[in-house]
């Protein structure tokens, strides 16, 4: 697909399935496949096709090399791919290959099995990251901290229960994932406008069989929704790690100090400033969400194509779909790593949970209030005017209610019992259950 991601985001697994030499292998692997099928159905020698794998070139980097030469002079990489093939094969076995074939037939099947691939290390990630979300929500279930809303302290929850609401939303991308899987794990040898004209559907049912890849009705391409689709896949898993990335980003801020990032011995958090421990996995992982989103967008605009096909969404592809394939999975590594070295405060929390002065029971109240008669507007305005005055004053809220002639003493026990908000949590963790 050309040049590779940057090595600063990159990892050997996905460079294994995006790199020159294995696209040119698993091109070669498509062209002897379909030279094999025309001899299953008579059309091509049985003794030209053992020849053409016998005598098949290597697929390394000096395969590369001599098929990049040779576009050098073709202006056609699969031209010239051909060229080098039948040139180490020799004639006249190697005539035969791509016999039938139009270059889509080669490089869109050849592209699927390696989005297949790419997407197979996705879903392994997407399962690990997983596996630690629901270790920590476990680990945390109890450790209570402070909902806030629009930044806001709201009501008390539990850290464990923040944790897990990722991993359930991580195992919906993990769905969307295996649906990508299913999508892009096609195929089609169906000649130049994808009416068999030059080869018989025996041949690419052949091909299919052998790579797992299921044929498809298609026009000279296979149609593109279905890389929207892997591409969708990979932005929603982006989008789902930067979800968790700026929330501990936010808990890290020194005005918070809920969590922080793991820090090894000998790195450095500022070149100026020697105090600092900066949330820099946190903030790589917004950062690279957003090229995925970007990705998402241009593939998008690669599913309208002129007639049966054109080339405007090759030049694209070439870029983003190895890139969106290597972005989403050092997200999730990344961040799975970031969460195994993150330092949760749990005495921060808490008195975070209580620096509001009580006020994360303003609801408990309001609702004791209408229980004991007063309508919800009063007990509204009873409850509001002590909380502004906890706020402004810095001023104990249970104090302020207690002082107040309009509310009945007896209705605030159970109202500041924190055990009371959290009692139902157990519902979202035995949601975990259900993960494999």
């Amino acid at each position: 697909m050309g040049e590779l991601m940057i090595p600063r985001y990159s990892t050997p697994e996905m460079d294994a399935i995006w790199s020159d030499p294995a696209r040119f292998g698993r091109w070669l692997e498509v062209e002897l496949l379909a030279t094999e099928g025309h001899a299953a159905v008579g059309v091509v020698p049985a003794e030209a096709a053992e020849i053409c794998r016998a005598k098949a070139p290597l697929s390394d980097e000096a395969f590369v090399e001599r098929i990049h030469a040779r576009e050098q002079i073709t202006d056609h990489d699969v031209a010239a791919f051909v060229d080098v093939v039948q040139e180490a094969i020799d004639d006249p076995a190697g005539s035969w290959i791509h016999y039938g074939l139009t270059s889509s037939d080669v490089g869109d099947t050849a592209l699927c099995w390696a989005m297949r691939d790419a997407v197979d290390l996705m879903i392994d990630a997407a399962s690990d990251l997983v596996a630690t979300l629901v270790a920590m929500a476990r680990r945390h279930a109890d450790t209570v901290m402070i909902g806030r809303t629009h930044g806001i302290h709201a009501e008390p929850t539990t850290f464990g229960t923040k944790v897990a609401l990722w991993a359930l939303q991580v195992d919906r991308d993990r769905a969307r994932l295996r649906a990508a899987r299913e999508a892009v794990s096609v195929m089609k040898l169906s000649g130049a406008v994808g009416t068999y004209s030059n080869i018989p559907p025996e041949v690419e049912s052949f091909v299919g069989e052998r790579l797992g890849l299921t044929p498809v009705p298609a026009t000279q391409v296979v149609a593109r929704d279905r890389h929207a689709e892997f591409l969708y896949a990979c932005s929603s898993i982006g989008a789902t790690c930067e979800l968790m990335a700026i929330e501990l980003r936010h808990l890290q801020r020194t005005e918070v100090r809920e969590v922080q990032e793991g820090f090894k011995p000998g790195q450095k958090g500022s070149s100026a400033m020697p105090h600092k421990r900066n949330p820099i996995s946190a903030e790589t992982i917004s950062g690279l969400a957003r090229v995925l989103r970007s990705n998402l967008s241009a593939g998008m605009q690669d599913v309208a194509l002129w007639h049966e096909r054109d080339i405007s969404h090759s030049s694209v592809e070439r870029i983003i779909l190895p890139d969106s394939s290597q972005l989403a999975y050092y997200v999730m590594r990344r961040l799975r790593r970031l969460l195994e070295g993150l330092v949760v405060d749990a005495d921060r929390m808490q008195a975070n949970l209580d620096a509001s002065h009580g006020l994360v029971f303003s609801q408990p109240v309001l609702l004791s209030l209408v229980q004991s008669g007063k309508t919800r507007d009063e007990a509204y305005r009873i409850v509001q005017r002590n909380a502004m005055q906890a706020w402004d004053e810095g001023r104990d809220f249970r104090t302020l209610l207690e002082a107040d002639v309009e509310v009945d003493d007896a209705v605030l026990d159970g109202a500041f019992d924190l055990r009371r908000s959290l009692r139902h949590l157990d519902r979202i963790f035995t949601a975990l259950d259900a993960l494999d």
